[in-house]
């Protein structure tokens, strides 16, 4: 997976019985990119990360800042062979 500079980006979650529960959507710039799966999930103090798939095998780490409620980018993996 690699590491990027850590980049802001805006997520669109599903809130199930609580805010945020998991991403659906990535906005990145203009583009738009719809999550069709999230990998795995896991818990730091005061953060939670998901890793996503996204239509075309791309696979991102997301990390979300819990009390802030602010998303950035944390790794990328392109899904091209």
């Amino acid at each position: 997976m690699k590491r990027l500079a850590v980049q802001r980006v805006e997520v669109e979650c599903y809130a199930g019985y609580r805010s945020g529960e998991r991403p659906v959507r990535i906005k990145l710039g203009a583009q738009t990119l719809e999550i069709e799966e999230v990998e795995d999930q896991w818990y730091s103090p005061g953060e939670t990360y998901f890793r996503v798939r996204v239509a075309g095998g791309d696979r991102y780490v997301l990390k979300r800042m819990d009390v802030q409620d602010v998303w950035s980018l944390e790794g990328y993996r392109s899904g091209a062979n």
